[in-house]
C-alpha cells in the first residue's frame, strides 16, 4: 500500500536544479523564481477583511459551543489593539510577550502587534507552568524587555508573572482603543524587514534563544508554499489543531496558510499527551479539516481514537484531502496505519506530505510535492531558496539560504555572525542526502543531526537519527522516545522512555514490559546489517525527561545531547552488569 497525491489537487513538478563544486559541494535550487509577496503579514488579514468579511477566520471552544471571529471582526480588532499597544508605547524595542497557549485573543493580539511594527514574542507556556526555576523565562524576560505581557489566565500564570515582576494586560482593555490615524500610519510603515515575532527557539544547550523573524520571512514562505501546493489557493484550508504558536510550524507554517488563504482555524485545546488527547477527539468529531497538521507524536496517540471510532474517522476524513507530518521522522508503522485508514475510509483520496526546516527559516526550506512511498523524504528547495549540501564526516552538511531565512538572534551579535557560512548560508546543523542517487527530483532525505553521530571504537559512524526511529518502530508501541549511546564504545545501546499508555493497554506489568521490550531488541538486532545500525542493550527511564533541564521541547522533541550529559550516570549503568539492563540475544 502506497499514498497516493490526491489527484483532484494540484502540484508542482516534481524537479531541482543542482549545481555542482569541485570540493563535493551541491548547491539545490527550485527551477521555479520565487512569486512577488506582500510587503507584510496584516496585508493578508485587510485583503481577506475585504473580499470575504463574514467568513470564520478564528474559533474555539466555548463550553459546547465555538466562539467564532470573522476576518473583518478580527481586523478590526487587530487595529484596535495596534492603536492600544501604540498609546502604550510599545515599539520595535519593546516588544509585545505573549505567555499564553493558543487561542482567539493570543491569535488577535498577535495580529494587532505586528499591524502596529511591534514585535510579538510568543513564550512556551512551559516555562511559566512546567518549570520548577523558571530561569528559562528570566532569561528571555531579561533579553526581551518586553513592554506589554499577555496572559490568558492570569491567576494561572501568577507565579511566573512574580517571578519576572510583570503584570498581565487584559485583553479587554486592549480592545477599547479606537483606532485611528495613528495606527493607520504605524501599519503602512511596516516594511519587510520590520521584525515580525521573536520567536525562542528550545534551548537544546542553554537558555533559549531568540530567532528574529522578519515580514519578509513569513510572507515569502507563505508564497513558496503556494508555489509547491498550488491547491491551496483553490478551497479556503480549515484547519483543527493543538500546534504551539510559540513554534514556528504551528505559528508561522500553519497560522499563515490559513491567513493567507482565507480559510479557517479552529483552535485546538486539547495536547498530544494521555488526557489531553482527548479533547482533540471531542473536536474533531464536529470539525472536518481539509487538512490536517501533527508530530509524529501526535499521530501516534490520535491513531488509536481513529482506529476504533466510526464517527470520528468518518468526520475526520470527510473533506480531508492532506495528512501533514513534521518536526521529526514519522516511524513507518504509523504511516502505513494513516494510509490503510484513509483507504478503508475514503478510498485513499488523501495525499501525505512532509517539509524540512527550522525556526530560522520560517520554517519551510524544503517540501513534499509529488508522491512519495514511505516516511523520511522532506521534499525539493523551496521557490527562492537555496540549499548546500556540504561533505561532512561522511554525510552531507545542508545550509540554507533564501529570503525566508533569519537576519540572526535577538540581542545576540554573537550567535548571528556564528551561524552563517561566508557565503550567508544559515547553518542548520542538519544532514541530507538523496532518496535516490540518481534522480534528485525525488527529493532529499533528513540523514540526522551532524552533531549528534558519533563513532564506535571500532571507527564505525553510527547515524542516531535513522537508529533512533528504528529502535522506536521495533518495539511499537512501547518506546515513546529513546536516546542512542556509545560514543567511544564497542556496543551501541539506548535509553528508553516507555509509553505508559501503551503498557497498560496491553496490560503488561514492568516485568512484561521488560520481557516484550527484550524480545523487539532481539528481534531488531537479528535483522540488522552491523553494529551502527542497531543497539543491543537497553535501559528503561524510571523518570521523564525534564524541560528545566533541557532534555524535551514542550512539543515532545528529545534532546539527544542533553539526556545523555544529565544521565551519564545511568549511561555508565548500560555499559555495566546491572541486572536491569535489557540485552540482546547474544551480548
Amino acid at each position: 500500500m502506497t499514498a497516493r497525491l490526491h489527484s483532484a489537487l494540484r502540484f508542482a513538478p516534481a524537479q531541482v536544479h543542482v549545481e555542482k563544486r569541485g570540493d563535493g559541494t551541491m548547491i539545490l535550487r527550485s527551477p521555479q523564481t520565487l512569486g512577488s509577496y506582500p510587503r507584510a503579514v496584516g496585508e493578508w488579514l485587510v485583503q481577506w477583511a475585504r473580499k470575504e468579511p463574514q467568513r470564520i477566520f478564528l474559533a474555539e471552544r466555548a463550553g459546547e459551543t465555538w466562539r467564532k471571529v470573522t476576518y473583518a471582526e478580527a481586523l478590526d480588532a487587530a487595529r484596535r489593539i495596534g492603536e492600544s499597544l501604540l498609546a502604550r508605547g510599545l515599539n520595535a524595542s519593546r516588544p509585545v510577550a505573549i505567555l499564553s497557549d493558543n487561542s482567539v485573543d493570543h491569535a488577535l493580539l498577535a495580529l494587532g502587534a505586528m499591524h502596529a511594527g511591534v514585535p510579538v514574542a510568543p513564550i512556551s507556556p512551559a516555562y511559566s507552568l512546567m518549570s520548577k526555576d523558571h530561569a528559562k523565562l528570566k532569561a528571555i524576560f531579561d533579553l526581551l524587555k518586553p513592554g506589554l505581557v499577555f496572559a490568558q489566565d492570569a491567576a494561572k500564570f501568577a507565579p511566573a508573572l512574580a517571578v519576572v515582576g510583570a503584570t498581565a494586560a487584559p485583553i479587554g482593555e486592549l480592545l477599547s482603543s479606537q483606532p485611528g490615524a495613528r495606527i493607520d500610519a504605524a501599519f503602512a510603515s511596516v516594511g519587510p524587514d520590520t521584525v515580525a515575532k521573536i520567536l525562542f527557539t528550545s534551548g537544546s544547550t542553554g537558555m533559549p534563544k531568540g530567532v528574529i523573524n522578519t515580514h519578509r520571512m513569513l510572507v515569502s514562505n507563505q508564497q513558496a508554499w503556494a508555489q509547491l501546493w498550488p491547491f491551496v489557493e483553490d478551497t479556503p484550508p480549515v484547519l483543527c489543531e493543538w500546534l504551539p504558536w510559540n513554534h514556528t510550524f504551528g505559528g508561522n507554517a500553519t497560522f499563515n496558510m490559513v491567513l493567507r488563504n482565507g480559510g479557517t482555524m479552529y483552535v485546538d485545546g486539547g495536547k498530544p499527551a494521555p488526557g489531553l488527547v482527548e479533547a482533540t477527539v471531542k473536536n474533531l468529531l464536529e470539525v472536518s479539516p481539509t487538512m490536517y497538521f501533527n508530530v509524529p507524536r501526535g499521530f501516534d496517540l490520535l491513531l488509536p481514537f481513529l482506529e476504533s471510532d466510526a464517527a470520528l474517522r468518518k468526520n475526520f476524513f470527510r473533506n480531508l484531502d492532506v495528512i501533514f507530518y513534521a518536526g521529526a521522522a514519522l516511524p513507518q508503522n504509523l504511516w502505513e496505519r494513516l494510509e490503510a485508514l484513509a483507504v478503508a475510509e475514503n478510498g485513499g483520496r488523501l495525499s501525505m506530505l512532509s517539509a524540512w526546516g527550522s525556526t530560522e527559516t520560517s520554517p519551510m526550506a524544503a517540501c513534499v510535492h509529488y508522491h512519495i512511498e514511505r516516511a523520511g523524504v522532506v521534499g525539493n528547495p523551496a521557490p527562492g531558496t537555496e540549499l548546500k549540501l556540504v561533505p561532512s564526516g561522511g554525510k552531507l552538511e545542508v545550509r540554507v539560504r533564501g529570503p525566508n531565512v533569519t537576519p540572526g538572534y535577538y540581542g545576540r551579535d554573537d550567535l548571528s555572525k556564528a551561524a552563517f557560512d561566508e557565503e550567508g548560508f544559515y547553518r542548520i546543523g542538519d544532514a541530507m542526502k538523496f532518496a535516490d542517487e540518481n534522480d534528485p527530483a525525488k527529493g532529499i532525505t533528513f540523514d540526522g543531526r551532524v552533531a549528534e553521530d558519533f563513532k564506535l571504537m571500532s571507527g564505525t559512524w553510527v547515524h542516531v537519527g535513522a537508529v533512533r526511529v528504528k529502535l522506536i518502530a521495533a518495539c511499537d508501541p512501547l518506546v515513546q522516545d529513546a536516546v542512542i549511546t556509545g560514543h567511544d564504545r564497542e556496543e551501541m545501546g539506548a535509553l528508553v522512555f516507555v509509553n505508559p499508555a501503551a503498557a497498560k493497554a496491553l496490560g503488561l506489568d514492568a516485568d512484561g514490559v521488560r520481557e516484550r521490550l527484550r524480545a523487539s531488541l532481539d528481534k531488531l538486532v537479528r535483522e540488522s546489517t552491523g553494529s551502527s545500525t542497531a543497539p543491543v542493550r537497553l535501559l528503561v527511564m524510571d523518570d521523564p525527561p525534564s524541560i528545566d533541564a533541557n532534555e524535551i521541547t514542550d512539543k515532545g522533541y528529545i534532546n539527544q545531547r542533553a539526556v545523555l550529559e544529565r544521565r551519564a550516570v545511568l549511561v555508565e549503568r548500560l555499559y555495566s552488569g546491572a541486572p536491569e539492563v535489557i540485552r540482546a540475544a547474544g551480548f
